[in-house]
């Protein structure tokens, strides 16, 4: 039984179930010359792209082409925010639907992105009927437009909870065993290549309160930060340390942490997005560190990446409960309060191929 304990995480019930699926093709030269131009191009990718939608119980889809990151959030309203780099979404799964397309009128993008929004309830239950929804989409877009290009898809899953949410009153959990989603497809009938990529990986972040700066006042009166962001490095990656973690990342630049499969893409950085690239495969330690000495930030964010060792037969509960513990003793560390600040942590799967 105790074995059984430890391979599942108790997860509070409150928790909230994202997933969104993101396909991206770069139209050919040939395909885009068919058009008169490339607005009307856009226009009738859109448009073929929103009836295979409604055809296949598709819901709330977004056609990109401005080369712009898709990011997903959960909001109790729905809304998009731009920024120069990226195009925030923010939606409720059990409500919000919509077909949008973006594009700057005149101007051809490097790629077109299609963003598929799980909606409804249960979605961890329903993610390879969700997949399968897409996968068929994609398949009578390329058929209707007579597209030959192939589809870069990447299919994003993840757990949100406060770490605290016991502390605050909601006790209730339920336990998972929180498999890869190879073999959770392959058993819901849903068809992923055997040439494919997963990514498991955590994140939390730690607002940079009035508290947490009264603490360490005494780290922030140099004229610059460089005491303050080495103390919490070294806290954090000794914390991994500790709990045997050997693959995680900390940011406190004003950049969004986007997490990355090495084979794939490299570490790279932008006004608004750090790219992490870490080797899953490898067992040797891979701490990486990015923080502005001029800057005190209004949030730190914290990345733990799960190696390809971490995922057992029965899935990743033991390595997130590793991770849970290595939360909790941060946050005393910080001294944190469990009552008035909530900790949320986000427990990502990723599982990406071509088709």
């Amino acid at each position: 039984m105790a074995s059984s304990s430890s391979n599942r995480v108790y997860i509070p019930t409150n928790a909230r179930n994202n997933q969104y699926i993101l396909a991206e093709f770069k139209p050919s030269d040939e395909f885009v010359s068919s058009f008169d131009n490339i607005d009307s191009c856009y226009e009738r990718i859109a448009r073929k792209l929103f009836l295979a939608c409604e055809e296949n119980g598709l819901y709330n889809v977004h056609m990109i082409a401005n080369d712009k990151l898709p990011i997903t959030r959960f909001h109790e309203e729905s809304y998009c925010l731009q920024t120069e780099k990226q195009m925030l979404f923010f939606y409720n799964p059990k409500y919000h639907e919509a077909h949008k397309s973006y594009w700057q009128q005149g101007v051809r993008a490097k790629k077109v992105r299609l963003l598929f929004l799980a909606t409804g309830d249960e979605l961890r239950a329903n993610a390879a009927n969700f997949h399968n929804k897409v996968q068929k989409t994609l398949h009578d877009l390329k058929v209707n437009l007579g597209v030959e290009d192939a589809f870069k898809i990447r299919d994003h899953q993840h757990l949100t909870y406060d770490l605290f949410a016991r502390v605050k009153g909601h006790k209730e959990t339920y336990g998972y065993k929180l498999r890869s989603l190879y073999p959770r497809y392959e058993a819901r009938k849903c068809e992923i290549p055997v040439e494919h990529t997963e990514m498991t990986y955590v994140t939390f972040n730690i607002p940079v309160t009035r508290s947490l700066k009264t603490q360490f006042q005494h780290l922030l009166e140099d004229e610059h930060y460089t005491q303050f962001y080495s103390f919490i490095e070294d806290k954090f990656f000794s914390a991994c340390g500790y709990k045997q973690i050997s693959q995680a990342a900390f940011i406190a630049d004003g950049r969004l942490p986007l997490v990355r499969n090495s084979k794939i893409d490299k570490s790279a950085q932008n006004s608004e997005l750090q790219k992490l690239s870490f080797d899953i495969c490898s067992e040797e330690t891979q701490y990486k560190a990015h923080w502005d000495k001029n800057q005190l930030v209004d949030t730190l964010h914290f990345v733990v990446v799960a190696k390809a060792s971490d995922n057992k037969d029965v899935g990743y509960g033991k390595f997130m409960n590793n991770v849970e513990s290595m939360v909790r003793g941060l946050s005393q560390t910080l001294e944190l309060s469990a009552q008035r600040q909530a900790l949320n942590v986000r427990f990502f799967q990723h599982i990406s191929y071509n088709a």
